[in-house]
């Protein structure tokens, strides 16, 4: 299709060369949304999770990506926001990370703003002796409050809350 500095307005056309490749600039940035859930390999020891917790930090500040990590009984449920080339290749490296099993991705979405723009993750190491915790106890509380408060203005985000209590609503295994 061939640009052209006309707008239309009021049955008119606007000579305008600026406006036209203002948005045509602002159109061709594309705001990407996709959530998924894994599982972690076994015996994912707190130094790991701390790990990736570190290098996604960096990766997602370098490349304008937030979002919401939650790790919870060994498995990760993610909500992932930004450009869509870089999401998609966060996701990539995710579904090729050996630390990460049963990759599942159940919803993605173009969007026109975050819902997480200053979100970081949410990790609470969790031990034998911690299940029944205050502090533990107090962790799934706010979780499921900050469900409910949230206002997500996309099918990608109402999922990832959705999902995210189920998980945190499943009773634990204890380890015999």
């Amino acid at each position: 299709m061939r640009k052209t500095s006309f707008i239309p307005y009021k049955n008119q056309l606007i000579y305008c060369p600026i406006l036209v490749t203002l948005v045509s600039h602002l159109n061709s940035y594309t705001m990407y949304t996709l959530t998924y859930e894994s599982k972690a390999v076994p015996n994912l020891t707190n130094a790991q999770v701390e790990d990736i917790l570190k290098t996604a930090r960096a990766f997602n500040s370098q490349n304008g990506i937030t979002g919401c990590l939650v790790f919870y009984l060994n498995g990760f449920i993610q909500i992932l926001e930004g450009p869509k080339e870089k999401v998609t290749e966060l996701y990539r490296r995710i579904e090729n990370d050996p630390r990460h099993t049963r990759v599942n991705l159940f919803s993605e979405d173009e969007i026109t703003e975050r819902n997480f723009p200053d979100w970081g993750m949410a990790y609470y190491p969790i031990s034998e002796n911690s299940l029944g915790h205050a502090e533990f106890l107090q962790f799934k509380r706010n979780l499921r409050l900050l469900a409910d408060l949230s206002k997500p203005t996309n099918v990608t985000a109402i999922l990832f809350w959705k999902r995210m209590k189920f998980l945190i609503s499943s009773p634990p295994k204890r380890v015999k």
